[in-house]
């Protein structure tokens, strides 16, 4: 088995850490030019922390302001729409932590698991559009029958793109296809829920333009922004509705931690 790793370097974040082990986030993103400081604004931060642990775990989804006179944090934390609420206040949870520990002091920061999703930043990020870094992780063989699979692929995405758009659905669009009497075809999308319908469309129609570049006629695929998210593959890829169990994944290589003074977008791929 080779692995190969990519990074196309756009700007001026920090990728620390990349991972698709349960355990551990997919990215964890800290720009290195903020610093929360001291005294109220580090209070800031950390009550925060706080509310967003305590209401995302209740409700799955949170975006926020807080503090008092000119200076305010925003935060939002959300996990995916199919997941528990167990299993959502325990992903909180965890990324609350493991994000003030591995962006100690920055005051714009974001962390990235597969079932949640958190950042916080002194610049108001809530109900706009962020594409300007991403992680996209694609593995496994190509397909062999690539004229029938992208066709089926394309038709999928336009379904649950168009699920995810309804105020219903918070953002969340999933399904599945057969390509084969044994072969089934799944695929998944969300937006986080500060954003607009339009907004929502906007940001799922750049992730999901990126498949053909990055992921051309690859079993699998992901692409992650702050503000959406589209994953494709040939197993299930989200919990059954109404249960706190995760379906079982195969896992992706770990990438080792290491520091890129840019946006980093990661392409990881993983051929047998």
């Amino acid at each position: 088995m080779t692995l190969s790793h990519h990074l196309l370097l756009l700007g001026v974040l920090s990728l620390w850490h990349c991972s698709a082990d349960s355990a551990d986030p997919l990215g964890v993103f800290c720009n290195k030019d903020t610093n929360i400081g001291s005294g109220n604004a580090s209070a800031d931060f950390d009550d925060l922390s706080v509310q967003l642990v305590s209401k995302a775990s209740t409700n799955g989804f949170v975006a926020i302001s807080f503090g008092s006179g000119q200076y305010l944090v925003h935060g939002l934390a959300q996990c995916r729409g199919d997941v528990g609420k167990e299993g959502c206040s325990t992903c909180i949870q965890d990324a609350a932590k493991q994000i003030r520990t591995r962006c100690p002091n920055k005051a714009d920061a974001r962390i990235l698991f597969d079932y949640c999703f958190l950042r916080y930043s002194d610049k108001d990020f809530i109900g706009k559009v962020d594409t300007g870094f991403g992680i996209f992780l694609r593995h496994g063989a190509k397909v062999t029958e690539t004229e029938r699979f992208n066709e089926e692929l394309g038709k999928l995405m336009e379904k649950i793109r168009s699920q995810a758009v309804e105020p219903q659905n918070a953002g969340l669009g999933k399904g599945q296809t057969k390509l084969t009497p044994f072969v089934t075809l799944y695929a998944l999308v969300q937006c986080t829920r500060d954003l607009s319908p339009l907004s929502c469309a906007q940001c799922l129609a750049i992730a999901v333009g990126n498949f053909s570049d990055f992921c051309y006629n690859m079993k699998g695929c992901r692409v992650l922004y702050s503000s959406c998210y589209a994953r494709y593959e040939l197993y299930p890829v989200s919990f059954r509705l109404g249960s706190a169990l995760m379906w079982v994944l195969p896992s992706l290589p770990i990438l080792q931690q290491e520091e890129v003074n840019a946006t980093s977008i990661l392409t990881i791929d993983n051929e047998d």
